[in-house]
């Protein structure tokens, strides 16, 4: 299975309630490999303007931006 966000693409990490995460939109930095326990689930590293750090964040999390100029 392939990873269903790319490099630089700009995404939304869903909120969690035990995780505090900065709203907004984040920035896919790299694919990471599936971790052992579910080779299903892709992982991301993604980092947010608001934020001084990267998060690692699972495919199951994150929603793709919508974008105005996307339905020109």
């Amino acid at each position: 299975m392939s990873h269903k966000f790319s490099v630089g693409q700009a995404v939304v990490l869903a909120t969690r309630v035990l995780q505090p995460a900065a709203p907004g939109e984040y920035e896919v930095l790299r694919l990471m490999p599936a971790p052992d326990g579910d080779p299903d689930e892709r992982i991301y590293r993604i980092k947010s303007i608001d934020e001084k750090h990267e998060r690692v964040a699972a495919e199951s999390d994150l929603m793709p931006v919508a974008r105005a100029d996307a339905a020109l």
